[in-house]
């Protein structure tokens, strides 16, 4: 067992006993230490047990329980709880905006023991009736259990391209594999999926056999053009079948189906007999330029081939930096040398520390003094690893009424400051543009960090108008970043064209944490294209000479 997973049962444990409304000292004491065990350096399983007791955050009670989960697995303090517990109220831990002492009035008060029950209670606005639960309280919950509802068995993009090769491997075994190809949202890189898609050139009678095995899917849909499967997962499988030709297949079940549409209505004389065994073929015929798979999601694109203003989209190795990273001097989990040396072996050119601000206190934000200090420590590391550079930035916290977390006198000293909202995200429209836009319009603010706020298939992001904000951009020479961590991709990849339209920069950003977090620039890469990004309008793509004359043109 792996400090994560001691870490998580530690959490849920302190979770439990806050629901069971037991001692919150002996609660937050599993709390406190589900937090220091995720952060420890070192491998609880690989240090020795007589040393666990004197690791920082472990004492007696907690050291005891770490030994009796690298011993058996299990954590039997926490199995007696789950016991305790009905499903439907553990389950509220997934709920957005009701924590465990919530949860224990809504149990122990209330007499709810499942989301379904919250969710009517909160329809017959009986919640209102209880202590700590007013109207808007109410109606947020509400919002949050119909958000988790609808997102059941959706999954991120990155969740579905671990297991992506597993299922394409697999029906390429079954079947030849010039009769099997992806398609639908997966082949159009959607942000978010809720069923992965394959053509399969054979008929259905073909292919279910194939799927009785010990432990088949489940089969939600049978019909004349495929089958619906549901996995173990929750993920469900479509498979289109019974055609013969791959290119159209292909074609009609890869773009959706507005812009289906708008091509069948375009180009009528289409003959997919003769198109072969791929979608390329199709366009030739149309004659317009290939449209690739993930910009097929409007009208709009084809009048963009037809005039032959298809650009040349951005790719993975046209980022040259990582900009927006936090180091272990706030929430980080690598030193900035760590960090610094991990891009240098990726090729990167620059890499631009973004650690948090000083208002983060629950992200061990940056004082004034320490940000003295950091600084000091970056132009020792800037000489040491010459001529690959890093730049001194901040992430600052916009607060309620739109202005930074600093004096200008502090904001002053970094090279570039990235500005984002942290806290009271349940803004309406109106005051979120206000402190957007405040935010946007100060002179030291560089970069708009992620618009919305968004959380994919968690959280909602405060309502903003996207023209608005862009505008505002547009006129302060501020960029906007597309937030690469796959639960963010934010701003929205419909919005980029309009901030292209508007010479707005983009800049895709890993948001990273740890080293592997570089990694998730792939995901902002992929949600890019989809906005018809190209690299010269990618800041993060800049080589280290043009990145500094940005910073010096911009302050000039």
């Amino acid at each position: 067992m792996d400090n994560a997973a001691i870490a998580e049962n530690f959490s849920l444990l302190a979770k439990l006993m806050d629901i069971h409304g037991e001692n919150s000292f002996k609660s937050k004491t599993y709390g406190v230490a589900a937090f220091n065990i995720e952060k420890l350096p070192v491998s609880l399983k690989d240090s020795p047990r007589e040393k666990l007791f004197s690791i920082k955050g472990i004492g007696e009670s907690v050291g005891r329980k770490v030994i009796e989960m690298l011993d058996t697995g299990k954590l039997s303090a926490l199995d007696e709880y789950i016991s305790n517990t009905p499903p439907g109220v553990i389950e509220m831990l997934n709920i957005k905006g009701i924590g465990p002492k919530k949860i224990n009035t809504i149990w122990k008060e209330m007499g709810i023991e499942s989301i379904g029950e919250l969710l009517y209670a909160c329809n017959e606005n009986r919640l209102t009736l209880f202590k700590g639960f007013g109207e808007k309280t109410q109606k947020n919950v509400q919002e949050s259990i119909e958000f988790y509802f609808q997102n059941q068995g959706h999954f991120l993009y990155a969740q579905l391209e671990e297991v992506f090769p597993q299922i394409d491997n697999y029906l390429k075994k079954l079947f030849p594999s010039d009769k099997v190809h992806v398609t639908g949202r997966y082949r159009r890189q959607e942000l978010t999926i809720d069923e992965l898609e394959f053509v399969i050139l054979e008929p259905n009678e073909i292919i279910k056999p194939k799927f009785q095995t010990a432990q088949p899917p489940e089969l939600l849909e049978e019909n004349s053009s495929g089958l619906l499967f549901k996995l173990r997962n929750g993920l469900k499988l479509r498979l289109h079948t019974g055609g013969t030709n791959m290119a159209e297949q292909l074609f009609k079940t890869t773009g959706n189906a507005e812009f289906v549409a708008a091509f069948s209505k375009t180009f009528k004389n289409i003959n997919y007999a003769a198109a072969g065994s791929n979608d390329e073929s199709v366009f030739k015929q149309a004659g317009i330029p290939y449209i690739l798979p993930c910009l097929r999601e409007s009208a709009g694109i084809i009048d963009k081939a037809k005039q032959n203003q298809l650009a040349e989209l951005i790719q993975p190795v046209d980022i040259r930096s990582i900009i927006h990273s936090h180091s272990n001097w706030s929430d980080g989990s690598n030193t900035i040398e760590e960090m610094a040396n991990e891009c240098i072996k990726r090729g990167y050119e620059y890499l631009v520390i973004s650690d948090h601000s000083q208002t983060a206190f629950y992200a061990n934000g940056l004082k004034e003094d320490r940000i003295r200090e950091q600084h000091r420590y970056i132009d020792e590391l800037n000489s040491k690893l010459s001529p690959f550079r890093i730049f001194k930035s901040i992430e600052s916290d916009i607060l309620n009424d739109g202005s930074l977390d600093y004096p200008d006198a502090i904001l002053k000293t970094f090279d570039l400051v990235i500005a984002s909202v942290h806290s009271n995200l349940g803004m309406p429209e109106e005051k979120a543009n206000a402190r957007l836009i405040k935010a946007i319009e100060n002179p030291y603010t560089t970069i708009l960090g992620h618009m919305t706020g968004r959380l994919l298939l968690s959280r909602n992001g405060y309502p903003v108008n996207h023209k608005m904000i862009i505008d505002a951009c547009a006129a302060n020479n501020v960029v906007i970043e597309l937030n690469a961590h796959p639960r963010r991709l934010d701003i929205d990849w419909k919005w980029i064209d309009y901030a292209l339209e508007k010479n707005v920069l983009l800049s895709i950003n890993p948001d990273a944490h740890a080293l592997d977090g570089f990694d998730d620039v792939k995901y902002g890469v992929l949600a890019a294209q989809k906005g018809g990004l190209t690299r010269e309008n990618n800041l993060s793509s800049f080589s280290l000479h043009q990145f500094q004359n940005f910073l010096l043109n911009r302050k000039s």
